[in-house]
């Protein structure tokens, strides 16, 4: 049973929910993979909580309350990570079960200049399952990669607005079967690569107006090169520039990007804003260490915005208290 601080509070929900596996990562940063039988230095070193807390974190950071739905071990590792995800504001851990005898998920990521190598420790625990009772869920994200767990059928049918995601194919089958799945989410956001892979197409633009054939919004980023949406409905397609900042760790880039999109629907703004607001999410958390450790709030884009100035209208951010939900 969870033993945070959290744990006699009540269930009331949450805007978002985030399940999956927490990671404890250790993060090495400008060093690449040494020869057999070297020793290197990294430039910097941070532990942080990896995983899909790099979302949680992300969207709590920016004022969405937010439920974590996982499991760490009682190792010294996990109550460590336990401890820094428990003192985030907006972030309810109840559901963040403490496992006896459970080694933690562990991740080794070496960021280079170019380039990123990992090393990862993790056993099976088996499905989550969510409990009865929890409240009312605004919104959810969940890979589409295999089956969906039931729990998200019954979120949906509920009112939840189910976010979809998928990572990298090892297999490199690229099978068109998993976008079968995407009649059971909302919002479908991959990067390009994944986009265009799924959909054997060779740019996102054309990959973003395929999945818009089975999804209500699909939202495809692209790196550097910013990130394309097309609302199926309207049939609006809306792209939107990166802010160009000097990068240190891209590690969880595009888990902030995603929790930061689901948490902006709160504020009521267009599409273009939501998407120009999580790109900017994104990029301040590339100039530190880890993604949840380095995911910015709402006080400090506003203050990156005011001291850089980037391109185009941020008034939408500028007039947003920091502190409202």
């Amino acid at each position: 049973m969870p033993t945070d601080q959290h744990a006699a509070r009540p269930q009331r929900g949450a805007d978002l929910l985030f399940a999956g596996e927490v990671f404890c990562d250790l993060v090495f940063s400008g060093v690449a993979v040494p020869e057999i039988g070297a020793e290197v230095y990294a430039d910097g070193f941070a532990v942080t909580p990896g995983g899909v807390a790099n979302r949680a974190v992300a969207a709590a950071r920016v004022g969405a309350h937010t439920m974590l739905l996982s499991r760490l071990g009682d190792d010294p590792i996990g109550s460590h990570i336990h401890a820094l995800l428990d003192a985030e504001p907006d972030l309810d851990t109840s559901l963040l079960e403490s496992v006896p005898g459970h080694q933690s998920p562990v991740s080794v990521s070496l960021t280079g200049e170019h380039d990123r190598s990992f090393i990862t420790y993790q056993e099976d625990l088996g499905h989550l399952h969510l409990p009865d009772g929890i409240g009312p869920i605004g919104a959810t994200h969940v890979g589409i990669a295999n089956e969906l767990p039931a729990w998200v059928g019954r979120l949906r049918a509920a009112g939840t607005v189910v976010v979809g995601g998928v990572g990298w194919d090892s297999s490199g089958d690229w099978s068109p079967s998993v976008l079968e799945r995407l009649s059971e989410v909302d919002v479908f956001v991959p990067n390009d690569v994944e986009a265009m892979r799924y959909t054997r197409t060779d740019d996102a633009v054309s990959a973003a107006r395929l999945l818009a054939e089975r999804v209500p919004l699909a939202v495809v980023t692209r790196g550097r090169d910013g990130v394309v949406a097309i609302d199926s409905a309207s049939g609006t397609l809306v792209e939107v520039p990166t802010v160009s900042v000097r990068a240190v760790d891209p590690t969880g880039a595009g888990d902030v990007f995603v929790a930061t999109f689901m948490a902006s629907a709160g504020h009521g703004w267009d599409l273009a804003s939501r998407l120009r607001f999580a790109g900017l999410a994104a990029s301040i958390s590339v100039t530190g260490f880890g993604g949840a450790a380095s995911a910015p709030t709402i006080a400090g884009l506003q203050s990156f915005v005011a001291a850089s100035r980037p391109d185009g209208d941020w008034s939408f951010l500028l007039d947003t208290a920091s502190a409202a939900r």
